[in-house]
């Protein structure tokens, strides 16, 4: 010990006569003493002295002391003391000083120091096997420094780390059992930990959810209070998150799983209206519906996105979406994220849409939702985020809605409805020709997304008509929408409207023709597409035009004479070039804003100037830039062929001709189909015959097989039924001789009891003669239970017989023989264990008979002693005495043996 204080004097201050070691000398004896002394409590005070100086002297520690320190981790696991000290001396070495305890220390210098240290700790993957293992030590001292070490480990290297854990054996499994502990530091520092372990890693994130994982997130959710909750509810939703994001295993593996019935209480926000909304409250609440989307999200698979959506709304959590929605008070992030979560619920779900159509804002007189939102929509006063997410909620409503997309586009054309009620029509021409360019693009794009895969309601809008100005005819919405885009505008306005008319006119004729019957719009185009080349957004615009103008050509059924298909082409070819019409084409789909957009449906717009292009527009363009581009190529023509010196009456039977190999030729090609259907029904007609016959061969082996057991077994029955009559015919003969012989025996002891002695000699020996009499009755019950067994054993022999009679001996009925021969064979057993009772009741009777004899013979002999004269019967029954002690001995041996 004084050697230790002598090293605390050192880091503590000496005299100042003395020299005063450094600190690398310091920590040299303490790292020795902690290696060389062998009394633990001497260990144990140079681990706190190395943990005391590991806050300020960090290079030291770790580069002198980090190998003993890992060896008391190793050796001192009894003692949860010196485990603390030196967990702790770990943990300051790598994650620095937990506060500003030290003024020398300076932050930021740590960093490198911290890497530099990790990179030598987890060099050995035994070093985190061996934490994770003493991590189970309940002790505070212990697995607080285990934890907070974890986490500075893997905010240095956490893909070296994670690999650790996971080759770890129980290593996942051991850190999820701290989420159950009741120390609230331990958890929610175990809470950190798991966020970023599982960041990156799919298989962590695999293990930690088989784990229990969310069932022990939801539980201290709920024990927090939900959106209610602080930090705490904040670190379990972003754990959850993480697990979710990305992850198709985890989302399965959570809906599966019941779980999604409760996240319903965390939005039950009905007085939150009265408490208020913190920022805590609105962080909690807008990462919960983070986890909603990622559980609904179109980039899941679909099966899994219908799934949830179906369990969101059967368990009323779409409901309670669509109430914060409407509700009041509510903050704009987290109202604009909740129309999006709101969206992704309803999107291709028409059950979802059919009830979110029903939904109506609580005011006087209701309203639809869908039409409070559109008003904040084309409102360029509300926030750029919420109106992005009106629009995305929009669509995900339309898509794959054909009843919704009818009844939007109704809302356009006239009707007798009051017309102090706001349409959905109404706010979306009012987005679309107001001042507010954004406005113009969202309302254009909302109004081509009800025209989407519809061609229906691409002809039903062609009936819209505008009400320019008292006195004045109404104009179509073509024309409307043609004459803005002539009069330019800017970039979002006339890029909205341009993706308008290109899904308007895609895929319908009608629409096509009445575009072209405006004499200005072809004009124009063309003017566009051959402008010279500008800035990246001016590409666009004419890229955008000359994919309109193909479209007019691709759908084009030439009853306008003005603007043929041929024609067009021609004008193409000879106004701006084929080369540069196919380069602003292309142009277009190098555009950074068009592949951002291509990728999700998702709007991530974060200001005004990247408002550019529409999902299902790139959708649409990628779907058709191939087909318009082959429609614009010049056809070849035979200036100088033979049809130009035929007839018309020769053209007209080559054209005959030229129909007749065309239907023949489509004949040729559907018998062509139809012969390699045959063929591929004859490959597998043939594979199935080769099949059946090898079962039917197999089948036929079988049977082969099974009659020759049988008939090897018929057999085998037949000699064992032929034996066991002939054993049951030998013990019934040996019963009848034993009870023969047993009858006669009982005779010859009825006579000699019959016989009686002298009254004097009977007087004199009455206590003899009263024994022999009990055991002569005794003897006679047993004869008669014996007489009773035998008759019962008769009857089960006349039964056997009976059955033996009725065998079935044939080879068909082999089974049944052999089932028959099973039951002889038991009941032969039974009967042989019946006659060695018998035959062990006998011998009794015959001991007690023998006994019996000796006595009289013993009487007889007091008798004489006695001075009694016996007459000469007395001899007799003497000798009849000794004939029945031999006639018992005879009967001894005649009992066969087992």
């Amino acid at each position: 010990m004084e050697y230790f204080k002598s090293g605390l004097k050192s880091v503590l201050g000496a005299p100042q006569d003395a020299q005063q070691p450094t600190a690398a000398e310091t920590v040299e004896k303490l790292v020795d003493r902690v290696q060389t002394s062998t009394l633990l409590d001497d260990r144990r005070d140079a681990c706190r002295a190395l943990k005391a100086l590991s806050n300020k002297f960090r290079l030291e520690i770790g580069a002198q002391a980090m190998d003993a320190l890992i060896r008391v981790l190793e050796c001192d696991r009894s003692d949860n003391e010196i485990l603390g000290y030196a967990l702790e001396a770990i943990c300051n070495v790598i994650n620095g000083p937990r506060d500003d305890e030290s003024p020398d220390y300076v932050y930021g210098s740590g960093d490198d120091l911290g890497l530099q240290f990790t990179e030598i700790f987890i060099k050995k993957s035994e070093n985190v096997t061996l934490l994770l293992e003493l991590i189970e030590e309940y002790d505070f001292k212990v697995r607080w420094p285990i934890v907070r070490l974890l986490s500075g480990l893997l905010s240095h290297r956490p893909k070296e780390l994670q690999e650790c854990i996971l080759v770890s054996p129980m290593g996942v499994s051991r850190l999820m059992d701290l989420l159950s502990d009741t120390r609230e530091i331990i958890r929610n520092d175990t809470l950190l930990l798991l966020e970023h372990l599982t960041k990156s890693n799919a298989n962590i994130q695999k293990i930690v959810a088989f784990e229990n994982g969310f069932d022990k997130l939801l539980s201290v959710i709920s024990d927090e209070g939900y959106s209610d909750g602080g930090v705490i509810v904040g670190d379990c939703l972003r754990v959850m998150l993480t697990l979710l994001k990305n992850n198709t295993s985890n989302v399965t593996f959570f809906k599966e799983g019941s779980y999604i019935k409760h996240l319903t209480p965390f939005f039950d926000l009905q007085d939150s209206s009265e408490r208020g909304w913190t920022q805590q409250k609105a962080m909690n609440t807008l990462i919960m519906l983070q986890i909603v989307r990622v559980l609904a999200s179109p980039n899941n698979p679909q099966q899994v996105t219908v799934a949830a959506q179906k369990d969101m709304f059967q368990c009323g959590l779409l409901e309670q979406l669509c109430l914060i929605l409407m509700a009041s008070g509510v903050p704009a992030d987290v109202l604009a994220e909740t129309i999006n979560t709101v969206g992704e619920l309803i999107r291709g779900n028409h059950g979802n849409q059919e009830y979110f159509s029903t939904v109506c804002a609580p005011t006087t007189p209701p309203k639809p939702a869908i039409v409070v939102l559109l008003m904040s929509m084309v409102n360029d006063k509300q926030p750029f985020s919420l109106r992005c997410a009106v629009l995305y909620c929009f669509q995900c409503f339309l898509y794959r809605n054909e009843l919704g997309q009818a009844q939007i586009v109704q809302t356009l054309l006239p009707s007798t409805a009051d017309v102090n009620t706001i349409t959905v029509g109404q706010l979306l021409c009012g987005g679309l020709f107001s001042m507010d360019s954004v406005s113009n693009w969202f309302a254009a794009v909302a109004l081509s997304h009800a025209l989407v895969d519809n061609p229906t309601q691409k002809e039903q809008l062609l009936r819209v008509q505008l009400a320019t100005s008292v006195g004045n005819p109404a104009i179509s919405l073509v024309n409307q929408c043609a004459m803005m885009l002539q009069q330019g505008g800017k970039l979002q306005t006339r890029l909205g409207l341009l993706m308008l008319m290109s899904t308007w006119l895609a895929h319908c004729t009608i629409a096509v023709m009445q575009f072209l019957s405006i004499p200005t719009n072809i004009p124009f185009l063309t003017s566009q597409v051959n402008l010279a080349e500008g800035d990246e957004n001016e590409d666009l615009v004419q890229g955008i035009c000359a994919f309109l103008l193909g479209i007019c050509i691709e759908f084009n059924d030439n009853s306008q004479p003005s603007f043929t298909k041929d024609d067009l082409c021609q004008l193409i070819v000879k106004r701006i070039g084929l080369e540069t019409f196919l380069d602003k084409l292309v142009a277009v789909t190098k555009n950074e804003n068009y592949s951002r957009a291509a990728q999700n449906p998702h709007l991530k717009f974060k200001q005004p100037s990247e408002v550019l292009f529409d999902f299902e527009f790139c959708r649409l363009f990628k779907s058709l830039e191939g087909t318009v581009i082959k429609a614009v190529q010049p056809k070849p023509k035979l200036l100088n062929g033979p049809e130009s010196s035929m007839t018309p009456e020769q053209q007209e039977l080559l054209r005959q001709y030229k129909d007749l190999i065309r239907e023949q030729d489509q004949q040729l090609h559907e018998l062509k189909s139809e012969i390699s259907e045959l063929k591929s029904q004859y490959e597998l007609s043939k594979t199935q015959v080769e099949d059946m016959t090898s079962t039917i061969q197999q089948l036929k082996d079988q049977n082969a097989l099974f009659k020759a057991q049988r008939s090897v077994s018929g057999n085998n029955s037949s000699q064992e039924v032929l034996q066991l009559k002939q054993e049951i015919e030998q013990l019934k003969h040996q019963c009848d001789q034993q009870q023969l012989e047993i009858k006669a025996k009982n005779e010859e002891i009825s006579q000699k009891e019959a016989m009686s002695l002298p009254v004097e000699s009977v007087e004199k020996t009455s206590e003899p003669n009263e024994e022999v009499i009990k055991k002569i009755s005794d003897l006679e019950s047993q004869l008669e239970a014996c007489h009773k067994e035998i008759s019962s054993l008769k009857e089960e022999l006349n039964e056997t017989q009976e059955k033996l009679l009725k065998v079935p001996t044939s080879e068909t009925n082999s089974s049944a023989l052999q089932e028959t021969n099973e039951q002889l064979t038991e009941e032969c057993d039974s009967l042989k264990e019946q006659l060695a009772t018998v035959k062990k009741e006998q011998e009794d009777i015959l001991i007690l008979l023998t006994e019996q004899s000796d006595q009289i013979a013993i009487y007889k002999k007091r008798l004489r002693n006695l001075g009694e004269t016996v007459e000469d019967d007395d001899d007799s029954i003497n000798d009849e005495s000794d004939d029945f002690g031999n006639d018992i001995n005879e009967l001894k041996d005649e009992v066969p043996s087992d």
